[in-house]
């Protein structure tokens, strides 16, 4: 068996194994359980797909609340039946004619996606003139004034009111699939002609602009992609949530992407996919220590927010002794898996 084939083999393997873990859990499952699950999904779908564009490209972008916002609304408002919009807009009427348009989930997704995309193609050309601090700035005032916007615009985001009561159609399996399909069609891009020229760039501009390379095209179709998976992984939470509001996509949700990619490692799929996944469930899991404890010889009150400062301490751990983060820019694979498995054979 030629080694292609049997990395196929095993990805499919890999597929069938997490196809029957989904399936276990949304039959069997807490419903706490299957929401840390979609919770860890979807934070990997918009990890992989930030970490196009500031790890892959070395651009720092610091405006995905934005397109999350967008693609969120846009998915929950065609979703809506024209009922519930009505019993949602008290104070001004939703304008026609999405107050009379509904379509399936499936298409509010991708409408999401493609809404963002749109919005991430006007604001390419300025942003695109700038680089480093000052590109991370437009970025930044980018994703304010959207959330301001959805503040303001009371007939088309229901302004501070928002959404609320939609429809739960965020599944394991809604959730997951969207984030296999990110991870693969990233992977794919980052492997490919347009993915060597997008690190061309993030290593040294000049460079590549004198091999051929046209920066502006690169950095675009890298921050367009990272975008519609942005809305689309919107979508998904909107729908998860089942209510949306402008102070749920502040700046801090992209502090939360920028962290993970940073310790699962700039320019790693893997790593943004593993960082991913622990940020989802340690963020959990460290809840037990903001409840009282009882060790036999002394009880521990309740401490709201210890949390949040032990989470902060490991990140900091992590930083301090693995500053490139826990992959680096190093992928896993099978053929390395494979190889530190004989390694290990013939120890």
């Amino acid at each position: 068996m030629d080694t292609s084939t049997r990395n196929a083999l095993c990805t499919i393997l890999l597929l069938a194994v997490l196809a029957a873990v989904l399936y276990v859990f949304q039959k069997h499952g807490t419903e706490y359980q299957i929401r840390i699950l979609n919770n860890m999904a979807i934070f990997i779908t918009l990890a992989v797909s930030y970490n196009l564009v500031n790890g892959f490209c070395g651009i720092l972008h610091l405006g995905p609340n934005a397109f999350i916002t967008i693609g969120a609304y846009t998915s929950a408002l065609l979703t809506m039946s024209p009922a519930e919009k009505q019993l949602s807009f008290i104070i001004e009427p939703l304008i026609w004619p999405l107050s009379v348009i509904q379509v399936p989930f499936a298409v509010s997704l991708i409408a999401g996606g493609i809404a963002a995309t749109f919005f991430a193609f006007l604001i390419s050309f300025p942003v695109f003139r700038v680089r480093g601090d000052y590109l991370a700035i437009v970025t930044l005032g980018f994703g304010e004034v959207v959330r301001v916007l959805c503040n303001a615009m009371q007939s088309l985001t229901n302004g501070p009111l928002g959404l609320k009561g939609l429809t739960p159609y965020t599944t394991l399996w809604w959730s997951w699939g969207v984030a296999v399909f990110t991870v693969v069609v990233i992977t794919k891009l980052v492997n490919s002609s347009y993915g060597r020229a997008m690190k061309a760039i993030r290593e040294d501009e000049t460079a590549a602009k004198a091999m051929g390379v046209d920066p502006f095209k690169h950095l675009l179709l890298a921050f367009l992609v990272s975008a519609f998976f942005s809305g689309v992984a919107g979508g998904l939470l909107a729908h998860l949530i089942t209510t949306i509001s402008p102070t749920l996509f502040t700046f801090f949700l992209t502090f939360n992407l920028l962290i993970i990619i940073v310790v699962g490692g700039l320019g790693s799929t893997s790593g943004a996919v593993i960082a991913a996944a622990l940020f989802a469930w340690g963020g959990e899991a460290l809840r037990v220590v903001e409840s009282p404890m009882n060790l036999g010889f002394i009880t521990i009150p309740g401490i709201p927010g210890m949390r949040m400062v032990l989470f902060s301490i490991i990140l900091m751990v992590v930083i301090l002794f693995a500053r490139r983060g826990i992959m680096g820019r190093s992928e896993l694979s099978w053929d390395r898996l494979f190889t530190a498995l004989r390694l290990q054979t013939k120890a």
